[in-house]
């Protein structure tokens, strides 16, 4: 059975049943009610506010929540550990339930993407770390789940955190054959030995551990232990997986994208290709064994996670599954096999010059044209911008970080980012969102330098500072960007990509603003997003990437959105317009746009 046709099958009802609208991730909806010929009258249907209390810069939170629909209810997630079922029609509250999870807590991501389905029952990973089972009715805990209801994920990881908000859970479990996969969040640019990156599936029904799976191999008999090279090597934090997890349930496999190990931009206590980590990981589901694994980035010094959910789609015939990266790149393998249906060339890069530090003298290449640029000149009309980017290596894509400070494109946000991708299953079209912006990363020698006089800043635009503990290094990085508005990186800072998998060929590519968050496909020949820093949703015509609508939010919808039919017969389109405090204002609305009556 081909892959749309399983997509399909699990939905043909009109709802949305997980994250990526299936276990495959496709965010393809077959509905077309909504079309190019009437989205212009699309207006808001109905709006729910979490009552959470909104982000600001000093507690910045996410509304990030992709709903899901299921049997005539909505079901959304909050960074704080609600959960609610609405009425998909009129938005109106069915049942709540609060797990309470500390608001002053300091995660580097607070946020909950969403929760997942299966056989009447809601599971929600909290970000603090606890998997939870509710009755999808009542929202009343499933007291046989773990321990009354509940798994507590932080125990049994071989790094523990050294502090609360090392370890967190953004993304809900994948979920197949009566298995919870999970993966983690980890703040992974403090120290070596951050808390670890396992992945671990447990009994849907019961909560039991049925096994782990560590991205940093623990025994010589492993086959890519020898691929972390130095005495602390395999002491190493992170390579975990923060993004969403594909599942095909037909193959019993898991695809697992996973990051960059810690810290992120020094390497020199976890030298060689550390293979595993930034990869796509193809895992046995009922056993947890690795089937096969493709890396995405060798010895990553750039934060260069593989953040974007993979997508199973079926490509030049074969089981595939797409995978992009924060470097611009996409990546399409089999399915079963992990070889490339696009070839994949190793390149040269440049070598690096941070004394202890052993960069991969290769990287992937993707035969696919880059999703984003891979190279800046450094070249601006601003003096200030030349001025920012005087001095600093520039090489290209992977140059590594310096002493002297590097320019590193795409930067940290992506190239590709969470936001992952949307597949047409019938115009063979992947549409990626991608931002455009270069950073600046520079290594200060820890020595001789006084803390205190650091000053730390969690913004996004201003100069940010992280004392990589257990290193002799600081990081210092900031966006190619002069407050309060000139970007200096080419125009746009941010597009919009349709890549046509039938051809290898980019179909076409709409300037948008900079953006984190996902878009969503349908028949009707649409692509819905809603992730740019401008507080507007959109629809495009997904045969050339031509704005047809636009609505004004009180906030970013930073999320994903997603679409089903009412009981009423009408499509609905909804979005969490919720920023995060900062760059992307604040809220706490879930929206919902149909068709007037």
């Amino acid at each position: 059975m081909s892959t749309p046709s399983i997509a399909n099958a699990q939905t043909s009802d009109g709802e949305w049943r997980a994250y990526g609208h299936d276990a495959l991730g496709s965010r393809y909806s077959p509905l077309a009610q909504i079309d190019r010929g009437n989205v212009s009258r699309l207006a808001v249907a109905w709006t729910y506010h979490t009552g959470e209390p909104l982000p600001t810069k000093d507690m910045k939170r996410s509304l990030e929540v992709t709903p899901l629909m299921i049997d005539n209810m909505l079901y959304i997630s909050t960074p704080l550990g609600k959960v609610a079922a609405l009425d998909p029609v009129t938005g109106v509250v069915k049942w709540q339930y609060d797990a309470r999870v500390p608001p002053h807590a300091g995660f580097g991501d607070f946020t909950n993407r969403g929760v997942s389905y299966w056989n009447g029952r809601i599971y929600l990973a909290t970000t603090d770390g606890r998997l939870l089972a509710l009755d999808a009715k009542t929202g009343k805990p499933i007291q046989s789940f773990g321990s009354n209801g509940a798994v507590d994920m932080r125990k049994g990881l071989r790094n523990e955190p050294f502090e609360f908000a090392e370890y967190e859970v953004t993304s809900p479990p994948a979920i197949l054959n009566g298995l919870l996969v999970v993966g983690s969040a980890v703040a992974d640019n403090n120290r070596p030995a951050a808390a670890s990156g396992e992945v671990r599936a447990y009994d849907a029904r019961t909560g039991q551990l049925k096994w782990t799976w560590d991205p940093v191999p623990q025994g010589a008999s492993d086959p890519e232990y020898k691929t972390w090279e130095g005495a602390a090597a395999h002491h190493t934090g992170a390579s975990n997986a923060w993004s969403v997890i594909a599942a095909d349930p037909e193959r019993d496999l898991v695809f697992v994208p996973t990051s960059s190990p810690s810290p992120d931009y020094y390497g020199g206590l976890r030298l060689g290709r550390n293979d595993y980590a930034n990869s796509i990981v193809a895992l046995r589901a009922s056993t947890g064994k690795v089937v096969w694994h493709f890396q995405t980035v060798h010895h990553d010094l750039w934060d260069y996670d593989n953040a974007s959910p993979p997508l199973l789609a079926t490509v030049k015939g074969q089981p595939a599954v797409i995978q992009t990266n924060k470097n611009g790149m996409m990546y399409v393998l089999n399915r079963e096999t992990g070889t490339p249906i696009f070839p994949i060339e190793e390149r040269p890069v440049p070598a690096s010059t941070v004394p202890g530090e052993h960069a991969w003298p290769t990287q992937p290449f993707s035969s696919l044209p880059p999703l984003s640029p891979h190279r800046w000149n450094g070249e601006s009309a601003d003096t200030a911008c030349q001025n920012l980017a005087r001095g600093l290596r520039n090489e290209g894509i992977f140059t590594p970080p310096s002493l002297e400070g590097t320019i590193v494109v795409p930067s940290n946000i992506g190239g590709a980012h969470w936001g992952g991708l949307a597949f047409d299953p019938t115009r063979q079209l992947a549409i990626v969102p991608v931002n455009r912006l270069a950073a600046a990363v520079q290594l200060i020698p820890l020595a001789g330098v006084k803390l205190d006089t650091l000053r730390e800043s969690r913004s996004r635009m201003g100069y940010d500072y992280t004392v990589m503990r257990g290193t002799p290094y600081i990081m210092r990085r900031r966006f190619f960007y002069i407050p309060p508005g000139t970007v200096c990186t080419p125009m746009p800072p941010a597009e919009l990509v349709a890549m046509d998998l039938k051809s290898g060929t980019k179909a076409w590519g709409t300037p948008i603003a900079p953006n984190l968050g996902g878009p969503i496909v349908t028949a009707g020949g649409l692509v819905f997003m809603a992730a740019t820093v401008d507080r507007t949703f959109r629809a495009f015509d997904i045969d050339n990437g031509r704005e047809l609508w636009h609505a004004d939010l009180s906030a970013s919808g930073k999320a994903t959105p997603m679409t089903y039919r009412g009981a009423d017969g009408r499509q609905y389109v909804v979005i969490a317009a919720g920023g995060d405090g900062e760059t992307w204002g604040a809220g706490d609305s879930i929206i919902a746009f149909a068709l007037p009556r």
